[in-house]
């Protein structure tokens, strides 16, 4: 702990950060000129994915994962005792590096699954949890231990980046990390809060540097139909609730993707924003300005040996800063500059699509995944029109589906160039671009469809998850249980299938 807290009280240092944003400003500078010669170019387009899930016990509350269970199975943790985050490696984005990835990650998901196993414990394919550990939710996220000026939640790994990033936001934000949604209000003296949720990050490293703008601004549109049919987190664990008047009523007006204001409010602290939907870039190089213009938040030097980033692992030494810091740039699509191309020659440069929620499977993770990926590459590969859709329409798009999920009024440019709100016309012309994105890596229709199909099916039965878990709720509220056994009842039934690995389709 001793290191740790030296660590800490070293990142919050008002010298570090000048030598920090010193370094990272030099650092973007050969970025800059590096992105313009090319450097970033690479023999093909290829797809990454990150997984986040939780653990709970025999009775299906919540619970943290013992550390003998990350030895060298590839695992994780996150910010949370109770989450871990798996990796799938880099492939080339044709039908072998599809089927690799697909097999890699759920060999690693039933590996770790096994492991659990052992303990007692269940791994959750989930967007949030709502079944309380033992202690109760609150003193959960709450609990913290005070070193001299340096809190350390005790449910929050004791990693020097985490701890850094807790004090600093929660100084930021005036002492008190807000979560302010329907029916709960709180104040927490961690930025632990954020544990609540679970995701998955898609990752497509684009080919030719020259290209990064379209493909970046065209995810940015993507956005909210996408979140709309993958909603998954409509609940906080029920003993969350403080401020319910009418229990169906809060199931009716909490968001289909709570996860969204959740983690917003946890980083958006203080009149900062770290988290939100970024503006559209012109050039390469504006990604490179964004980062260095953003908020610098827990900085750390590369002479700190001790420093373990995740995000970092993979960077050269000459940018270590600049890519330690781009580890807080929390944009819901996120550039990620670094690291080896798939194939092993030259760099990378990818989008990182953050806003999903972790889905009820790993089937139905791949099928999103390839959603994602595809549809970004539909759109450029066909030279589609939806790039001219306004920024601001995308982005009230992006919240309209946090908030009302299928029901969104979103924004679309079809082929033919004309604007619609019409989701009949919205998903069909959504769902070819993914098959024509995934035809133009070597798939074929058949196979197209096949790694579309979870995802059509929800479209044509009208159904997500974030519904099904609203539905549930209800019923069990119209049986007479209250809001908080209701909620609990639902997760149980959605750990059974989720466990025994039914597609949501089939639920």
């Amino acid at each position: 702990m001793d290191t740790v807290l030296s660590a800490v009280r070293r990142a919050l240092d008002p010298d570090t950060q000048s030598t920090f944003d010193r370094r990272v400003a030099e650092q973007a500078e050969r970025l800059r000129a590096e992105l313009e010669a090319g450097a970033f170019d690479s023999n093909g387009a290829a797809v990454g994915l990150e997984l986040e899930l939780y653990a709970v016990d025999e009775t299906g509350a919540l619970t943290p994962i013992d550390e003998t269970v990350f030895g060298d199975g590839g695992y994780a943790r996150e910010i949370g005792l109770h989450n871990v985050e798996l990796n799938a490696s880099p492939q080339r984005f044709d039908p072998e590096g599809v089927a690799a990835q697909a097999d890699e990650l759920k060999a690693s998901v039933s590996g770790l699954q096994k492991a659990l196993s052992a303990r007692g414990q269940q791994l959750i394919c989930d967007g949030m949890w709502t079944i309380p550990p033992a202690e109760g939710s609150l003193r959960y996220l709450d609990l913290v231990d005070t070193h001299d000026g340096i809190q350390t939640a005790v449910n929050m790994p004791t990693k020097p980046r985490y701890c850094a990033m807790d004090n600093t936001l929660v100084r930021e934000a005036g002492g008190g990390i807000e979560l302010d949604v329907p029916g709960a209000h709180h104040r927490f003296s961690t930025i632990l809060v954020e544990s609540l949720t679970s995701s998955i990050q898609p990752h497509l490293q684009i080919p030719e540097t020259a290209q990064f703008p379209t493909y970046f601004n065209a995810a940015i549109r993507t956005l909210g139909p996408v979140l709309a049919l993958s909603t998954n987190s409509p609940f906080l664990p029920g003993d969350l609730y403080n401020s319910v008047d009418d229990p169906h009523r809060l199931v009716d007006e909490t968001p289909h993707e709570l996860r969204i204001p959740v983690f917003e409010g946890t980083v958006n602290v203080g009149g900062r924003t770290k988290a939100c939907c970024p503006q559209d870039i012109e050039t390469p190089t504006d990604i490179v300005d964004r980062v260095v213009e953003d908020w610098t938040c827990g900085p750390f030097l590369s002479e700190w040996s001790e420093t373990p980033t995740e995000e970092t692992a993979d960077a050269v030494d000459s940018v270590w800063e600049f890519i330690h810091k781009y580890g807080t740039y929390w944009r819901w699509v996120r550039p990620i500059i670094g690291g080896d191309a798939s194939d092993g020659e030259g760099g990378s440069l990818r989008i990182e699509y953050r806003p999903l929620p972790t889905q009820p499977t790993v089937e139905d993770v791949l099928s999103l995944h390839w959603l994602t990926t595809g549809l970004i590459r539909g759109i450029v590969a066909a030279d589609h029109p939806l790039v001219e859709l306004d920024w601001a329409d995308a982005e009230q798009g992006f919240y309209n589906a946090v908030d009302d999920g299928l029901k969104a009024d979103l924004s679309w440019i079809t082929a033919d160039g004309e604007s619609t709100s019409d989701p009949e016309l919205i998903y069909p012309e959504l769902f070819d671009l993914a098959r024509r994105g995934l035809r133009a890596q070597g798939h074929t229709d058949s196979e197209a469809e096949q790694l579309l199909a979870p995802m059509v099916d929800r479209w044509e039965r009208g159904q997500t998850p974030s519904q099904w878990k609203k539905a549930r709720v209800r019923e069990h509220l119209d049986d007479g249980k209250p809001l908080a056994e209701a909620i609990t009842a639902m997760q149980t039934s959605y750990n059974q299938h989720s466990g025994r690995g039914v597609p949501f389709a089939d639920w």
